[in-house]
This record gives structure tokens, C-alpha cells and sequence, in this order.
């Protein structure tokens, strides 16, 4: 069993949701390194402001990114550590994985 490194069913799922979606990633990696106003974020894609504003939304309901106002604009950037538990969480997945699928080597093999 997959220890939840102290989340919440519902906090995982929020977590892997923000995850699943290409656009949410991409804004990931484009504030990881620094900070971005939303508005620089909607002009780098290709659908409505109101559209990265969602993304935007979902990552930051996850905890994936950490957002404030500045006068009126908002910026974001990523969350570092909440970004090293969802590694942690993978290596977790991966791990019961492994172990399955040695079990079952070992007992075809074995």
C-alpha cells in the first residue's frame, strides 16, 4: 500500500488531476524557475485568458502553485515542495509496482 506522505484521498486526487493535463505541466515548468503573472501565461497559449485561468485555478487548488496579487495582477509560481511529494508519491507507486512484478517473476520462475 501507498503510504499518502499525509494527504488526503482527496488531496492525492486533486494532486494527480492537476497533473494529468499537458497545459497544467507546461505552466508547472514556466514557474518553476521564476515568477509569471497570469497574464503572461494566457499570451504563451493558444486559448482564452479565461482558459489558462482554470488551469491556473486547478494547480493552485492542488497546492501545486502558489499565487498572489501584485497591484492587479496575479502571479504564480510553482511550489517546490509540493512538487517533491508528488515525486515522492510516483516513487512510492513505482515501488508496489516493482514488488508485484518480482513476486510474479518469482513465481513463474521460481
Amino acid at each position: 500500500m501507498v503510504t499518502q506522505v499525509g494527504l488526503s484521498e482527496a488531496e492525492t486526487d486533486r494532486l494527480f488531476h492537476a497533473l494529468a493535463a499537458s497545459t497544467r505541466r507546461d505552466i508547472l515548468r514556466r514557474t518553476m524557475t521564476r515568477e509569471v503573472s497570469v497574464s503572461e501565461l494566457a499570451r504563451s497559449y493558444q486559448m482564452s485568458f479565461a482558459a489558462v485561468q482554470k488551469h491556473v485555478t486547478v494547480l493552485e487548488e492542488a497546492e501545486l502553485i502558489v499565487k498572489r496579487a501584485q497591484g492587479r495582477t496575479r502571479m504564480v509560481r510553482a511550489d517546490p515542495e509540493r512538487i517533491a511529494l508528488a515525486r515522492t508519491l510516483l516513487a512510492q507507486y513505482e515501488d508496489l509496482w516493482r514488488g508485484r512484478v518480482d513476486r510474479l517473476d518469482s513465481l513463474l520462475n521460481g
